[in-house]
């Protein structure tokens, strides 16, 4: 088995393997290039993620910067996605995202990990577990997500959380690490802050 088969079945194998380093480079490089765009021009924004990322569905927006180990090769986006300033996707393993979903700025998603042995750090080695995030969720401002996590739909991970563990659907979840705080409920149709209500007759 090469390690870039390695790598797609999420074993630990050696990131720096001639035949990866390669093909990611290419992704880089365009990573680079899109880096470079007018922040307005939003059809060559949708052109990059349509031909570089894994999936990509529709109206989507990326603010830059935007940071990804492979160029988002390993990224699958719905539709109508946000993504505000510094998105970083440490994408090689595969990150699902669902429609609908908001990221704040300086957001990070990892997939890789080292192992804790020593003995296998020394040499470098790593392994790629996915992210899945489910759709209409708010991710907030410095959120950093660990490989291997899931996060359920509606849900609202408050900024500068650390997510170490799975957040199930239809919650408030906070904290290093971050913890549910409340589900979301009837309350949340009624006050958008505090005690400010929702103008729902204006919107």
């Amino acid at each position: 088995m090469t390690q870039y088969e390695r790598m797609k079945k999420g074993l630990i194998y050696n990131p720096a393997d001639e035949e990866i380093m390669k093909e990611q480079a290419v992704f880089q490089q365009k990573n680079w290039e899109f880096n470079q765009l007018n922040p307005s021009d939003f059809a060559a924004k949708n052109k990059y993620m349509k031909e570089n990322f894994a999936e990509c569905g529709e109206n989507n927006y990326i603010e830059l910067p935007f940071r990804a180990n492979w160029g988002g090769h390993h990224v699958h986006f719905g539709s109508n996605i946000y993504a505000n300033f510094n998105l970083t996707l440490v994408d090689d393993g595969h990150i699902y995202v669902g429609d609908k979903v908001m990221f704040g700025p300086n957001v990070t998603i990892a997939t890789a990990n080292h192992p804790i042995s020593p003995k296998l750090r020394e040499k470098a080695l790593q392994y790629n577990k996915d992210v899945v995030i489910g759709e209409n969720t708010w991710i907030g401002a410095n959120v950093i997500i660990v490989p291997g996590i899931k996060i359920g739909k509606n849900a609202v991970i408050g900024a500068g959380s650390i997510v170490t563990k799975d957040i199930p659907d239809n919650v408030v979840a906070v904290g290093n690490p971050c913890r549910v705080l409340r589900e979301i409920g009837e309350h949340d149709d009624v006050y958008f802050y505090k005690n400010e209500k929702i103008d729902w007759e204006n919107l």
